[in-house]
């Protein structure tokens, strides 16, 4: 029992050897960040010098503080020495790894090309694409950067390890998009494809609308004309019959020419042409020339910008709005056509005006009149096709006339819209890319 120590001896052993641990750690952490040049330690021969080389203080302080993982590896491929940043990547404390084979670290789909590089490079400098694993089993992918150094100890491996799993996931996102982006290419060009049977489907329908349907409707007209002129004393009653199929053809075949335009207007043409609307305007203006002069209409015309587009398409768009304004006229005052331009931003731009792509000028150009008007709750019935707001009895049209105003407007770039209000007038706004 002699060699029995007491409790508070115990107490006082255990104190001293933690002092002494703190003061290892604090020691080994200093020698680590490059805070010490030098250690003196008390041994069996008395108190020795230690000197740190100036050399082997810069490259600690520096490895320390790199963003990459470093270790260095003997020829055996133990790790003598490892910075804080490999650490976090294995998710182990540095102190558990030094002595440990850095094989242990290199992923299985890794391995072999990491030994057989680690057997027989063992000068200069080379490079891998490796996968490490962390203590939890995840895989870190890295680019391993090793360079072959001679060291007082011998020669050693001094391997850099870049962090890859950001660009990795960069890399397999950008592999995602551009198989979305494959995939929706492919599904524009069916796209494509159907738009363009679609055309060509539509320019039979063209034909058909132009020939085959107007034939039967003429010879309607022809033997109801003959009818009228040989039989009419005949057919006593029968003739406001005969009058009323007659009107009834003539409707249809209005109808069909309209909606034979209308299905050509909604084919794009080509709208790179430059095209004076000064000249347009002219000619619809000549061509409504007997219109109004049995209406004694006045135009007020701005003089008007060079716009890329189609000529043909434009002067449908003129001829439509200026045949609206001599139609719906009020019968007390003469018609008066004012038509302005001016240029504008695309900030300016009415909320149901959005192009697509968008410019960043458009011109602004109006169509105001002094007719009936109408009431703006109708403004989204207007531009459809068939929508009337007015009965057949009272004014003659099928109600394709602003629908073919609004594909033109939009083949080039551009919108419509309108305001009024009734007994007050209408204008009508066409906006064109600048």
């Amino acid at each position: 029992m002699n060699g029995s120590k007491t409790y508070e001896q115990l107490v006082a052993e255990n104190e001293a050897l933690r002092w002494q641990l703190d003061e290892a750690t604090e020691t080994i952490q200093a020698i680590r960040s490059g805070q010490v040049d030098a250690l003196v330690v008390q041994g069996a021969a008395g108190h020795e010098l230690y000197t740190l080389k100036t050399a082997d203080h810069t490259y600690r302080v520096f490895i320390e503080t790199m963003n990459e993982g470093a270790v260095t590896l003997n020829q055996d491929g133990l790790i003598l020495y490892g910075n804080s940043a490999f650490a976090a990547m294995i998710k182990l404390p540095l102190s558990s790894v030094l002595g440990i084979s850095f094989a242990e670290f290199i992923a299985p789909t890794s391995r072999i090309e990491f030994d057989s590089l680690l057997a027989d490079h063992w000068t200069g400098k080379w490079k891998l694409d490796v996968a490490l694993i962390s203590s939890g089993g995840n895989l870190v992918p890295c680019l391993l950067s090793a360079t072959v150094l001679e060291l007082d100890g011998g020669t050693c491996l001094s391997v850099i390890l870049t962090d890859l799993t950001i660009q990795k996931e960069t890399q397999q996102l950008l592999k995602v998009n551009n198989e979305q982006l494959t995939q929706t290419i492919t599904a524009l060009e069916v796209s494509n494809q159907a738009l363009n049977r679609s055309n060509t489907n539509l320019q039979q329908f063209a034909y058909i609308a132009s020939h085959d349907l107007q034939e039967p409707l003429r010879k309607v007209q022809q033997f109801g004309d003959l009818l009228h002129r040989q039989y009419a004393d005949q057919l006593g009653e029968g003739v406001g019959y005969l009058e009323r199929m007659q009107l009834a053809a003539s409707r249809m075949s209005t109808l069909i020419k309209d909606l034979l335009s209308f299905s050509r207007i909604s084919t794009r043409r080509d709208t790179t042409t430059s095209v004076d609307l000064n000249q347009v305007v002219n000619t619809v203006l000549s061509d409504l020339d007997l219109r109004i002069q049995e209406t004694n209409a006045l135009f007020e015309i701005d003089d008007l910008p060079n716009i890329k587009g189609d000529q043909s398409q434009l002067e449908q768009l003129f001829q439509n709005l200026f045949s609206n304004a001599l139609k719906f006229r009020r019968l007390d005052v003469s018609p008066v056509i004012r038509v302005e331009s001016e240029r504008i931003e695309s900030s300016e731009l009415p909320e149901l005006i959005r192009p697509t792509p968008l410019a960043n000028v458009y011109y602004r150009i109006s169509i105001t009149d002094n007719g009936i008007g109408f009431d703006e709750k109708y403004i989204d019935r207007i531009f459809h096709v068939f929508q009337r707001l007015h009965g057949k009895n009272e004014f003659a049209g099928t109600g394709i006339g602003l629908a073919i105003c609004e594909k033109v407007a939009a083949n080039h770039g551009g919108g419509i819209t309108a305001t009024s209000q009734p007994g007050q007038g209408a204008t009508f706004t066409v906006y064109f890319p600048a």
